[in-house]
């Protein structure tokens, strides 16, 4: 006997978006490189079904596991306010793969000047892309305000690099290899306020577990923004602090002193394994909506990236981030508080 899916909540959270758990299962889902590689057809398929299974009317004989897995290429593909596919590069399915690369090619050729230049350079272009690909539709972000967010961030990721290379010359081998994450975690500290900014001047909407708009609130924002900093740099930070130290003791090994040119490789590959999980553990550190406030955009994936990564940090609310449901916790007296 077939299941009546008209009134099956397609955007409802699969897993309990107020404990860090369930967040961290939600974000796993959608940040899942493998779908990557899922072919443009399925994709629309997918979305497709997701629009069917909101207006009510889902093909007979869909099953659950269909509808949950058309929204989980949805959420991976699909621009979560315009409903437009996304560039592959910028999507958070990619922050894997393209976060490994980056990431490992910063830690392996970290000693010579042009090449810190370079790979800081395209960290923070990989970074804009998926800025740019998970703007806020709501509240856009202008041209001119992502190229200064963007120079900003570079200047300060190569600054840093350059300048703590030259004051660890002299210090052990170990130092120089936590370089690229000290000048990772700066420019997050740079970017993400900057291409904030308006959140932080206008403030951003609060509202009662009713959804009635309570005001705008520049502390909510300010807030916000500072968890999107600590997700992006506690998502690098294991892989960029860790790795540096497994590698200095293997490439000691004699064997590994013969094949040098698989250093870069297995530093790619190593990255990933650390960003594989570490994606969605920062992603999920803070709720995506303040328990009780609905506030839009409050983190966005598009500050996830190393991510970037970073994250963006994320725009996409509790299993899609349109009815799921909230946190009673918070009473409307407190909701106003931050309506200030």
């Amino acid at each position: 006997m077939e299941a009546d899916l008209s009134s099956f909540n397609i955007d409802a959270p699969r897993w309990d978006q107020c404990t860090f758990l369930g967040r961290v299962k939600h974000f796993f889902n959608i940040t899942d490189p493998r779908t990557v590689f899922v072919a443009e057809q399925e994709l629309d398929w997918a979305k497709a079904m997701v629009e069917k299974s909101r207006m009510g009317v889902v093909p007979p004989g869909t099953q659950v596991e269909q509808l949950l897995y058309a929204k989980k290429l949805y959420d991976s593909a699909f621009h979560p306010d315009t409903g437009e596919k996304m560039n592959v590069i910028g999507r958070m399915s990619f922050q894997v793969p393209g976060g490994m690369i980056i990431t490992g090619f910063m830690l392996q050729f970290y000693r010579t000047m042009p090449a810190v230049i370079f790979w800081q350079w395209v960290n923070q272009s990989f970074n804009a892309l998926v800025n740019y690909t998970n703007r806020n539709a709501a509240s856009p972000t202008s041209l001119r305000q992502m190229a200064l967010s963007y120079v900003t961030a570079t200047t300060t990721a190569v600054a840093t690099a350059v300048g703590m290379n030259m004051l660890t010359k002299r210090a052990p081998p170990l130092v120089g290899r936590w370089v690229p994450f000290a000048a990772v975690a700066a420019a997050n500290c740079v970017n993400i306020p900057m291409m904030r900014q308006q959140e932080i001047i206008q403030g951003i909407c609060v509202k009662d577990r009713n959804h009635s708009e309570i005001g705008h609130s520049r502390r909510a924002a300010a807030i916000g923004i500072t968890q999107v900093v600590i997700s992006r740099i506690t998502m690098a930070a294991p892989g960029m602090i860790l790795l540096p130290v497994i590698m200095e003791r293997l490439e000691k090994l004699h064997f590994m002193q013969k094949v040098k040119a698989l250093h870069a490789p297995l530093q790619v590959m190593l990255s990933g394994c650390f960003l594989i999980f570490m994606v969605p553990v920062a992603c999920g550190l803070f709720p995506q909506r303040w328990y009780q406030l609905f506030v839009p955009n409050f983190v966005s994936l598009n500050t996830l990236p190393l991510l970037s990564l970073t994250c963006l940090l994320s725009r996409r609310k509790e299993g899609g981030g349109r009815k799921g449901s909230i946190c009673p916790r918070t009473s409307v007296h407190q909701a106003k508080l931050w309506a200030s």
